[in-house]
């Protein structure tokens, strides 16, 4: 058996690429594949022990097994990528498998032994696969709960400034501000900003289950803040909060926030700031350096699993930004008015004594009565 694991390890131990191929008694350039295609595919070390030579073979040159059966050569790594996609199945990919054979006057395997490889390479995958979620599919947004401080240069008072974090699943891109304010507002803005950083938005947006996001939350019903949801359709995103008490829902954006709060609060705690521009400018030069860094475990960064696997999939941005906007409730006068931040609005006079809901932004006052605007 070819001595996959030997390599491996003792590439690990900064042994010569000369020094391998001789202790293996194999070709420099033969040493130097199996290297390539452990790193391309995400092998690491210390190897697992069921890493066996045999296991290392079927998993970095499955092409070896399929060679001698005569078929046409399934491309498990363009199976797997393509399953990441929206919509994408097995079923599909084995119909383009087939016609592909086809067109090279191959035999191609039927779709119970194509999906028996497949299922035996992702087994092997699983350790070192990245894709864990459809890239596009989804953000998750949180506060961290660790803050940052600056003090003000005309009182010398101690200003607490709390940290906005969102993360993509799929390549684990982060997004991180500071903000005076956890109140509606503060949301509504640090959510624009995440999505304009990441140049699109997903398919489905998952908070937790913060008052200024979530009015209720249980088993049978979801009522989301009006503004919220209604920011959520400007972009073309669903919101889907995380389910009560249950963390593991949200365990990218738990586990992003442990890291930002490592990486960026901690490492910023002893500066000292005298504004909330300085503190968020340092704040993204510390945010470029953690979506640059290379993964422990497996090739690339964040950054560049989301120019490859995740930027195409988010749908655009809108033509104009959302623009922030309050809903409330107001109760027409006798004299058909209604009072809003000390101004009075004229309304239809049907609608005396009833309740109104009032969409209120810089710009404009919009009335609505039983969904439709008076």
């Amino acid at each position: 058996m070819f001595p996959y694991r030997k390599i491996l390890e003792l590439h690990g131990d900064n042994v010569s690429l000369r020094s391998i191929a001789q202790i293996v008694q194999h070709s420099r350039q033969k040493v130097t594949e199996v290297i390539k295609t452990a790193d391309r595919k995400g092998v690491s070390l210390p190897l697992e022990e069921e890493m066996t030579d045999k296991w290392l073979e079927a998993f970095l040159f499955p092409e070896i097994k399929q060679e001698a059966s005569g078929r046409h050569l399934m491309n498990f790594e363009h199976v797997h990528n393509e399953l990441a996609r929206p919509n994408v199945t097995l079923t599909l990919l084995h119909d383009e498998y087939v016609r592909e054979a086809k067109s090279v006057n191959k035999i191609p395997y039927a779709y119970r032994t194509f999906a028996e490889h497949y299922h035996e390479y992702s087994k092997k995958h699983k350790a070192t696969m990245r894709i864990k979620r459809k890239p596009g599919e989804i953000v998750e947004v949180d506060w961290a709960g660790s803050t940052l401080f600056f003090t003000d240069p005309d009182t010398g008072e101690r200003v607490k400034v709390y940290v906005f974090v969102a993360i993509l699943p799929c390549s684990q891109l982060f997004y991180v501000e500071g903000s005076l304010r956890m109140d509606l507002p503060s949301w509504i803005k640090l959510h624009r900003h995440a999505f304009e950083y990441y140049g699109g938005t997903p398919q489905i947006l998952v908070p937790d289950n913060l008052k200024t996001g979530v009015t209720k939350h249980t088993r049978k019903e979801i009522i989301l803040n009006q503004t919220y949801a209604e920011m959520a359709d400007h972009y073309g995103t669903v919101i889907m909060p995380a389910k009560v008490r249950a963390p593991h829902d949200k365990a990218s954006v738990e586990a992003s926030v442990k890291h930002v709060s490592t990486w960026i609060i901690q490492t910023l705690r002893n500066v000292t700031f005298f504004s909330l521009i300085e503190v968020n400018e340092e704040i993204k030069k510390k945010l470029e350096q953690l979506n640059d860094r290379s993964f422990q475990n497996k090739i690339g960064s964040r950054r560049s699993a989301f120019l490859e696997e995740e930027k195409f999939a988010l749908s655009p941005l809108p033509d104009t930004p959302y623009q922030l906007s309050e809903w409330r409730t107001s109760k027409v006068r006798k004299d058909y008015h209604i009072s809003i931040n000390s101004m009075f609005y004229s309304v239809p006079y049907e609608l005396i004594g009833q309740s109104v809901d009032v969409r209120v932004s810089d710009s404009l006052i919009e009335v609505y009565y039983n969904l439709y605007m008076a």
